[in-house]
């Protein structure tokens, strides 16, 4: 199976990230079958390089972006995010409610 995730270079301290279309085995700083770009989250906005051809190509192939990627994807007009690849917004009411009540008992 085949992911677009981020692989850390950089300092420490200093974190920037190579966009790479990878095995999902493979480590996150390891090999990788292509590198599609580049995301500097230390810039203010954060910078981001990406070969957009290159990564409709890879997505039409099956390729599936990991949540981080798929949202600067999203920013970039290049794909929209699925309800899955969305933050899961937690139920309050439920979750909150019932912790205290365990707590208390």
């Amino acid at each position: 199976m085949i992911r677009i995730r981020l692989a850390r270079v950089g300092k420490k301290g200093r974190p920037s990230y190579r966009i790479v279309v990878a095995d999902i085995a493979a480590p996150r700083d390891g090999s990788y079958l292509e590198w599609i770009g580049n995301y500097d989250p230390m810039q203010n906005p954060p910078a981001v390089t990406l070969k957009t051809e290159r990564a409709a190509h890879w997505l039409s192939m099956g390729a599936i972006p990991s949540d981080a990627v798929a949202r600067i994807m999203d920013a970039n007009g290049l794909m929209e995010r699925t309800p899955t690849q969305k933050t899961a917004i937690k139920k309050s009411g439920e979750e909150e409610s019932s912790a205290p009540a365990a707590v208390a008992a």
